[in-house]
């Protein structure tokens, strides 16, 4: 089974994907700093993420300087909570310096 999973990679990339373990979203030799998963919330234009990989653990967001994200959510507010402090929201646009990659 195949859920809505993210994970971060270490040169900042934001990958997203329906797959069944968080290291599927891996690409040949990265190395992961985290991840969870995702909801898409498209009357807000909010991608939200949350949790955390069972495979590699939460996001490691102070590691990252840039965040790469996918082209298709340029425009969206990218939200992430903690699995431990839902009310925790930390609004990752505003507190990372994005660039939007891919077609």
């Amino acid at each position: 089974m195949t859920y809505p999973k993210f994970i971060i990679t270490l040169k900042g990339h934001l990958r997203l994907g329906m797959v069944n373990l968080h290291k599927d979203l891996l690409i040949g030799g990265e190395q992961c700093l985290g991840g969870g998963y995702y909801e898409i919330d498209y009357d807000k234009n909010q991608l939200l993420l949350d949790g955390e990989s069972s495979d590699f653990g939460p996001p490691l967001w102070h590691l990252i300087e840039t965040l790469k994200v996918p082209k298709a959510y340029q425009g969206y507010t990218i939200v992430y909570k903690s699995k431990y402090d839902p009310d925790d929201k930390m609004v990752i646009t505003s507190t990372h310096k994005i660039e939007y990659v891919g077609n």
